[in-house]
Parts: structure tokens; C-alpha cells; sequence
């Protein structure tokens, strides 16, 4: 049996255990009427300034997705608690997204008629995106944009994140930090990034470095206990570095193992991956 497949449920049973020791008072939380509303916010008034963007969701359903040029941000939130409802802040170049998050994170897995869901469609001029949020089910595709930047703090999720087709910009960094999610992310190469950055506790990742490496990059993977899978496109130059506690490493495809690294042979641009894992296992495919 792979062990991959039993590392979430240990842990799932691990964080069930804790629970049943300890008291935990959740705060009430009163439902109403289900309310959607419009989100609309147009274009920076500076054609040249670059927006900087940020989503602070609380706890539900973020969905994210290319839109037109006609707004920078375009969409609807729609939502049964009163407190909420989303406030919007433009600040010169600067544009935030907020709705009260106290006391919201757990609502998503202990289910009931709570509803949260945003739906929203970014513009492709320039944007450094960050994503706050709690715990969510969140879908990104973010192919065809123009991010400069992309932050994702949360506390935990089911993801999936998505660059269908190449990033218009070159994007400094990415970043990804969770506490524990299962999150799936592919056509990484698009992103265009220089820097990606991975911090998390625990959980189960899929990263997926498909489409089109335009430069030399660089991946540092921070890892607890996790299930990490590596997918690197055949004949695409990689080498990956591993250190931390235990962890098994499983090769398919053309990675190799070389002098306590793994390569996999190939030309253009260099993709330098390194993974510091406290325990788990580590799986290296080529896609």
C-alpha cells in the first residue's frame, strides 16, 4: 500500500484525538437571509501604477478567475451572516477586500446553513495579489494575468491553484504558506515566478510545474509532517535538495539520484527545488 495515501488520515485522527481532550467554546453564530452582492471595482485612475490587491476572506468558498479589462476587480460575494459583508478600501493604487473574520474559521467543517462564497474575476493589468484568509475551499486559476506578485496566507484549505496559461508578467515571488491544507497546484512554469516559496504544518501538496519555464527559478519547500509531490516536465533541467527528518523519497520517470541530490537532465532554464521536510514522504514525477 502506499504510504502516501495514509498520511492524511493519520493526521486527520491525530487532530480528531487532540480535540476530544480539550474544550473548545465556539462562538454563536446566527444565520439570515441569503444576500449577494455585487463586487466592482474599476481601474486605478494611474494607468501605470501597479495595483496592490488584497483578499482577507474568513471562512467558506473563494473562487478566483481571469476577467476583462473593464474592472480591476468584478464579481459577487454572496453570504447568510450579516457580519460578513464585504468592505471595500481603495487607497490610491492600493485596493483591499475585507470582511470580519473572528470566530469563522471552523464553520466549514462543522457544516450547517452557513454560506460564504465570493466569486471574482481580476483584471489583467499589474497586480501584487495577497490572499488572507481562514479556512476555505478555494479554486484559483490565475492564468493570463499580469501578477507581479502572489501572497497566500491561510489556516487551512482545500485548494486548487491554476496558471492555465503563461503569467503576462514576471513575477518576483510566490508564496504559499498554510497551516495544514491539501492543496493541488499545476502549470506552476506559467507563473513566470523567480522565487516560490512553500511554508506549511502539515497536509498533502501537488505542485505541478508544467507549461513554460521562462527564466531560471528557484523553489524552497518548508514542510512538517506532509505528503509532497514534485511533478517536473520531461527534458526540463531540475535539481532537487532534501534535508530535515525522516522522509521517503520515491522516483518515477526520469529523476535520478545523484551524490544526495535528484536531477533530471534536460536544457534551458534551471529549476532548483529545495525541500525541508520534517517528516513525511516526497514523491518526484515527471508529467
Amino acid at each position: 500500500m502506499n504510504p502516501r495515501r495514509l498520511l492524511l488520515p493519520v493526521i486527520l485522527l491525530a487532530l480528531i484525538s487532540l480535540s476530544c481532550s480539550i474544550t473548545v467554546n465556539l462562538p454563536r453564530i446566527d444565520t439570515g437571509d441569503l444576500v449577494t452582492d455585487d463586487i466592482r471595482v474599476p481601474l486605478l485612475d494611474d494607468v501605470d501604477a501597479v495595483a496592490e490587491v488584497r483578499l482577507n476572506f474568513s471562512a467558506g468558498e473563494l473562487n478566483l478567475e481571469p476577467g476583462t479589462d473593464a474592472y480591476l476587480i468584478s464579481g459577487t460575494a454572496t453570504y447568510n451572516v450579516p457580519e460578513l459583508k464585504p468592505e471595500i478600501t481603495v487607497r490610491g493604487s492600493e485596493v483591499v477586500i475585507a470582511q470580519e473574520d473572528e470566530g469563522f474559521d471552523f464553520i466549514p467543517i462543522l457544516g450547517g446553513d452557513f454560506e460564504n462564497v465570493w466569486d471574482l474575476k481580476l483584471g489583467k493589468v499589474p497586480i501584487e495579489l495577497v490572499i488572507a484568509a481562514g479556512g476555505y475551499r478555494g479554486d484559483f486559476e490565475l492564468g493570463g494575468l499580469s501578477l507581479r506578485s502572489l501572497r497566500i496566507a491561510e489556516g487551512g484549505s482545500e485548494t486548487e491553484l491554476s496558471f492555465s496559461e503563461p503569467n503576462r508578467e514576471e513575477m518576483d515571488l510566490l508564496r504559499y504558506e498554510t497551516g495544514a491544507s491539501k492543496v493541488t497546484a499545476t502549470g506552476l512554469a506559467n507563473a513566470n515566478f523567480t522565487r516560490m516559496e512553500v511554508v506549511s504544518g502539515a497536509g498533502d501538496y501537488t505542485l505541478d510545474f508544467s507549461g513554460e519555464l521562462q527564466r531560471d527559478a528557484s523553489v524552497n519547500i518548508k514542510t512538517g509532517l506532509s505528503s509532497v509531490e514534485v511533478i517536473v516536465p520531461p527534458r526540463t533541467a531540475a535539481r532537487l535538495r532534501i534535508s530535515g527528518g525522516l522522509s521517503n523519497v520515491n522516483l518515477e520517470g526520469e529523476w535520478r539520484s545523484s551524490g544526495g541530490e535528484y536531477l533530471l537532465d534536460g536544457e534551458g532554464p534551471l529549476l532548483t527545488i529545495t525541500v525541508e521536510m520534517g517528516a513525511g514522504n516526497l514523491d518526484l514525477r515527471t508529467g
